[in-house]
């Protein structure tokens, strides 16, 4: 299995208006070419974080844990349609509420993405999809001992070092 590279994305400035169009592949392939992203964090009522594995066959980070559900905005489609789309496609949920945390722009050596990050409760039943190599709940300070030893996305750690744990700080 494989990412299809011909499935086309908005490019967008880093405010998220739409500039033009380009492929998966184009946008993947060290072009830094900005196109928008969406993250949704899903806590159980316990305050636990669900975290998906990456499959082994994923171009970019494979094999490592990441955000509960994560995926591009197709072109044509809002982020709020991107955000219950991949949640329903990784992990079969549906009938939440997302919560914008915030956006920012994240760049590695091979993209550049405009990120949407959203958070909420769902303690109904989750399906991980064959997209992904299964999903549990972690408890947060098992996360934060796993930080830097190479289980995450570096794009999570920064997530959840930058964003989630501020939010748990300023709940307490």
């Amino acid at each position: 299995m494989t990412d299809n590279s011909e499935e086309m994305f908005p490019i967008v400035d880093e405010e998220g208006n739409i500039t033009g169009a380009a492929t998966r592949g184009e946008c993947h392939n060290g072009s830094k070419l900005l196109h928008p992203v969406v993250h949704l964090h899903v806590f159980n009522s316990k305050g636990e974080l669900y975290l998906q594995k990456r499959p082994e066959w994923k171009d970019i980070q494979p094999g490592k844990w990441d955000t509960s559900v994560r995926g591009h905005v197709d072109l044509g489609e809002s982020v709020e349609m991107a955000l219950k789309r991949e949640a329903g496609e990784e992990l079969g949920i549906s009938g939440f509420t997302p919560q914008l945390l915030t956006h920012y722009v994240f760049e590695s050596d091979r993209e550049k993405e405009l990120v949407f990050s959203h958070k909420t409760v769902f303690d109904g039943p989750i399906s991980p999809s064959e997209e992904l190599a299964g999903g549990r709940f972690w408890p947060l300070d098992e996360i934060r001992q796993n930080l830097g030893k190479n289980v995450f996305t570096p794009n999570f750690e920064r997530e959840f070092t930058t964003v989630l744990n501020q939010q748990q700080q300023e709940q307490k």
